[in-house]
């Protein structure tokens, strides 16, 4: 089957189903742990309080807590210590969020302007460590010490992804293995704590912890590659692109585009994305010479490739209930227009 073939494929098992659907399943328990998480971050503090209700309106697809609550129910009853895992997820999801945005000194999150932007950066890095104490506090304060160990991971593992991503951007000397390495750490560590935290919360199998952890990465591997396919679509899906062609971070589509060409052609794609200040016909070069050297088309096959690897790592499990609806969250994630 060919590559295209492939996606044909995957698009039609979730075509015409919104992603509301795919989770409705779980809609219950989303509407209670939105108000679980409304009260986890109550506060007395005016000025904390006003950005906090700014906060709420920038809710995003919640991936991470319906992920956490499909794979709970995938292996017993969704309980409260499923709720406390996904608001500690959340908590520590929108901190580094809001911590991203003013190291980026971005000026728009979710298509409304950035907290850094309406109430400073210091504000903004205030709210996100305010966000992460609270988490810390929420498994302390129930005694959910296997939760915290998992986050706490997670979170060690998003600080030296970014880190390394940093290294090696100025150092200009990214390889696919090192790719894996840096997204691995800082972003498919959290889904696969999504994953882990919902098996703990549901079932006292060790191995199945462990299995679903290992799912859940492979799962996030495929999240990040779909992002940065974005940024070097031709079509307008809402949300900005070409920001890792300017901010010279070298992803999946370039290395994969890299692999297929003359020491000519990488030279010259090399001194482009070297240059801090690029114009728009530089940035068309580059993204004009990833889609000729096939380097979406291969990125595609990779992430289309991970996600069915933990999808059949799932089929190996016990799962009671919900494995169908689990499938079509992941084919919604590798599909998806924005």
């Amino acid at each position: 089957m060919t590559e295209a073939a492939v996606e044909i494929k995957k698009e039609s098992s979730v075509k015409g189903r919104t992603l509301e659907e795919i989770t409705s399943p779980v809609r219950p328990s989303i509407e209670e742990f939105r108000q679980f998480f409304k009260e986890s971050i109550r506060t007395d503090v005016f000025l904390l309080d006003r950005i906090i209700h700014y906060l709420h309106r920038q809710k995003g697809k919640e991936i991470r807590p319906t992920l956490v609550f499909m794979s709970a129910r995938m292996f017993g009853p969704i309980s409260k210590r499923s709720y406390i895992a996904a608001t500690m997820i959340e908590l520590l999801h929108t901190a580094t969020l809001i911590h991203d945005d003013v190291v980026d000194e971005a000026n728009r999150r979710r298509g409304m302007l950035s907290i850094n932007k309406l109430w400073r950066n210091k504000a903004g890095v205030l709210l996100g460590d305010f966000l992460l104490s609270k988490g810390l506090l929420i498994s302390l304060d129930h005694k959910e010490y296997d939760l915290l160990h998992v986050l706490s991971t997670a979170v060690r593992k998003m600080s030296e992804g970014e880190l390394r991503q940093l290294k090696t951007a100025r150092l200009f000397n990214m390889t696919e293995e090192r790719y894996y390495q840096i997204i691995s750490e800082k972003t498919a560590s959290l889904i696969a704590a999504c994953c882990q935290c919902g098996a703990i919360s549901s079932s006292e199998d060790e191995e199945i912890h462990r299995q679903m952890e290992q799912i859940g990465m492979k799962i996030g591997i495929a999240f990040q590659i779909k992002d940065d396919l974005f940024d070097y679509g031709l079509e307008d899906v809402g949300k900005p692109r070409r920001n890792d062609i300017k901010e010279r971070k070298i992803t999946l589509p370039l290395i994969k585009a890299l692999e297929k060409s003359s020491a000519t052609d990488k030279l010259r794609i090399r001194r482009l994305m070297r240059k801090r200040k690029k114009s728009r016909r530089d940035i068309e070069r580059i993204v004009h010479f990833v889609h000729e050297k096939n380097g979406m088309a291969s990125s595609r096959k990779a992430m289309v490739e991970v996600a069915d690897r933990a999808l059949d790592e799932l089929k190996q499990l016990p799962v009671n209930d919900g494995y169908e609806d689990f499938e079509a969250l992941v084919q919604y994630i590798i599909t998806r227009k924005k």
